[in-house]
């Protein structure tokens, strides 16, 4: 139960902004939409993929069919034919794009460094890794809100900047920006976005906080808190959400089993059902340790990294698929929390065997504590 003064700190105006979620897995779809609600994002919209979302965004900026314009966008990294890479790139520099300076999220259980720093290159504003809590959501909205950063436009660039104070430089580089603005071209509206014409060209645009405005007066005069009541209770709901996770997870277990009878009938090719298993993989690894199974993760991560092309497509392999499958069955089947103790020790010993007893080549179990 929230108390009075709870009540009054529960809603800063974030109830009026509008965030469109986009994400494949209509399950984690239904848990991320209910997470922005128990945290006051009630207008929230919804894309089942990159082509859906994009529909939506073009739509709703020329007032069609009842659409809201979008202030957030938050997407799944890896969807089908369309990324989210490919929503976002979009987003930034189509001429159709309702708003090149949105704030744009990323989510994925694929946080290998290219796929950030891809993210990164295209200007996403912020980048989750899942498994996901409400916690972390919510500090990445907290972000956007309060801080939003200056956007940036060179010959090869237009997104946030990329360093997120003026003394940092960038991740794991050398800094070859001047210490100073002084070679940049200072602009203070979004209506206004070019090309540079030479390389050494830098615009900066130095905006009005929009969402605060559009939160209203009250948001424009504190910073952006959610009590932690509020989160603990969406918390818990996250948490519930667990026996759900179950028989979603038991689907996809049964569509690698049937993606590894159906490759073992096949005595060519192979590749369409190892790309199937490798994206059902990716999706468990980003979703058990939200929901209590990390050893879900653990395993899938494991799947996922040995069918990652060009990965061997022989009966060997698909023995190895079989015995990351047995592993998570097992977690499913026993309802396995946490790191399972002597037995999740167990399946794991059990799953490095099996990998190092099929493996063709000398390898490397991915597995790892």
């Amino acid at each position: 139960m929230l108390n009075n003064k709870d009540k009054e700190k529960e809603n800063l105006g974030q109830d009026r902004l509008s965030v469109l979620v986009v994400e494949d897995n209509e399950y984690m779809l239904d848990i991320f939409i209910t997470a922005l609600k128990r945290m006051g994002f009630t207008r929230t919209q919804r894309a089942k993929n990159a082509k859906d979302a994009v529909d939506y965004l073009r739509a709703s900026s020329k007032g069609f069919a009842g659409g809201e314009l979008v202030d957030i966008v938050i997407s799944d990294l890896v969807m089908g034919t369309i990324s989210g890479q490919h929503l976002l790139q979009w987003l930034r520099d189509d001429k159709a794009s309702p708003n090149r300076f949105m704030p744009f999220v990323m989510i994925s259980g694929a946080a290998d460094r290219v796929n950030v720093e891809g993210a990164r290159d295209k200007g996403v504003t912020e980048f989750i890794v899942k498994p996901f809590s409400v916690e972390s959501l919510y500090k990445v909205l907290q972000r956007i809100i309060d801080t939003p950063r200056q956007f940036v436009t060179t010959q090869t660039y237009f997104g946030p900047d990329r360093r997120r104070s003026s003394k940092a430089g960038p991740p794991g580089g050398t800094e070859r920006r001047k210490p100073d603005e002084s070679h940049a071209t200072i602009v203070y509206s979004k209506d206004r976005v070019e090309k540079a014409a030479k390389p050494s060209d830098v615009w900066f645009f130095k905006l009005p906080n929009f969402l605060k405005q559009k939160m209203g007066s009250t948001a424009m005069r504190q910073d952006f808190v959610i009590p932690q009541s509020v989160l603990q209770n969406a918390e818990a709901e996250l948490k519930r959400e667990a026996e759900g996770f179950i028989g979603w997870a038991k689907e996809y277990l049964e569509r690698l089993s049937r993606q590894v009878a159906a490759a073992k009938s096949l005595v060519g090719e192979r590749t369409s059902n190892f790309e199937d298993i490798n994206l059902v993989a990716h999706e468990l690894r980003g979703q058990g340790g939200t929901f209590g199974y990390p050893l879900i993760t653990l395993f899938a991560k494991s799947l996922y990294e040995v069918t990652k092309p060009p990965c061997n497509q022989d009966d060997a392999m698909l023995e190895i698929v079989k015995a990351h499958i047995d592993a998570m069955r097992a977690v499913m089947r026993e309802k396995i929390e946490g790191d399972g103790g002597e037995i999740g020790q167990a399946l794991f010993k059990s799953l490095k065997m099996a990998i190092s007893k099929h493996a063709t080549k000398p390898a490397e179990a991915a597995v790892t504590t």
